[in-house]
């Protein structure tokens, strides 16, 4: 693995003696390192089983996350070329301690973030959630664009994956078909993280908050609050830092599950049928 971490830094221009390289934990996709040299300090991640373009993907998603101002993300110094055997992207080693006020800091700005707009949901290339496809051509309607490119996706994937039972893909066809009664077309769409968790980002130096591991898209805005609640890991301050840029709407509380849905569907098919009595909860809520 040294050869390769030294192989991948020269490939980035790095020609400097290779002093350290520490298997870093963390992710369940990819193998990540941190390497120095008489240069810098580098986070390494390398996959090779992984879509050739995966870590271009995660390259351009870092790097509209960046252009819009509104928490840091790490700085990419190179990502392997879709001929590559092994996929790879080098970035910024980000290191610090939580302050005080980090999660504080962590809501605002992801409020400043979902002021990004734009005219339609989606985004101008399909990327990844984990390690699945996800697709994202353009739309004008928030329900078509949920139905189709997300719950629905993820529905059909499931379905080949053999992870919807009868009843579970009787009562996801009902919901799909029933989708406008419980989810508002605001036509707001706003720059989203796309797939934040608590492992998704980091305190950086001086307990800044870092973005990590994006799935960007433009969506609606509660989307992503929702899925923060999914799995916890944000405390009150986070939400009220949030809340004091954007208040949340009317709806949010009754169309959180379904948001939180496709999250659920993702883990389904990505771990398996541990998350289907939660997909199933779901669906009863909704559709009995």
């Amino acid at each position: 693995m040294i050869h390769k971490v030294e192989n991948i830094l020269r490939e980035m221009g790095d020609q400097s003696p290779l002093n350290e390289v520490t298997p870093v934990s963390g992710g369940d996709i990819s193998r990540s390192f941190k390497a120095k040299t008489a240069n810098g300090v580098y986070f390494i991640k390398i996959n090779d089983e992984a879509a050739k373009d995966f870590f271009q993907k995660e390259a351009e998603g870092l790097n509209l996350l960046r252009q819009a101002g509104a928490l840091p993300v790490p700085q990419v110094y190179h990502v392997s070329s879709p001929s590559a055997d092994d996929g790879y992207i080098v970035m910024e080693w980000v290191k610090g301690e939580p302050a005080p006020d980090t999660e504080s800091r962590l809501g605002h700005g992801l409020a400043l973030l979902h002021q990004h707009t734009h005219t339609h949901y989606g985004l101008a290339e399909n990327n990844y959630i984990g390690k699945l496809p996800q697709p994202n051509g353009w739309e004008k309607s928030w329900i078509r664009f949920l139905r189709e490119q997300r719950l629905g996706f993820q529905a059909k994937l499931a379905d080949k994956r053999g992870r919807l039972p009868i009843g579970r893909k009787t009562r996801l066809e009902k919901l799909l078909d029933r989708l406008d009664q419980w989810v508002p077309d605001y036509h707001q769409p706003v720059l989203l993280h796309g797939d934040l968790w608590s492992g998704n980002w980091l305190a950086g130096p001086g307990g800044e908050p870092y973005l990590i591991d994006p799935a960007v898209f433009y969506g609606e805005r509660e989307f992503e609050l929702a899925f923060t609640e999914l799995f916890g890991g944000f405390s009150p301050r986070f939400y009220a830092a949030y809340r004091d840029v954007q208040p949340l709407s009317d709806d949010y509380e009754e169309v959180r599950p379904l948001y939180q849905l496709y999250y659920l569907l993702v883990h389904l098919n990505l771990f398996g049928e541990s998350y289907g009595p939660s997909v199933d909860r779901i669906l009863r809520y909704y559709v009995g």
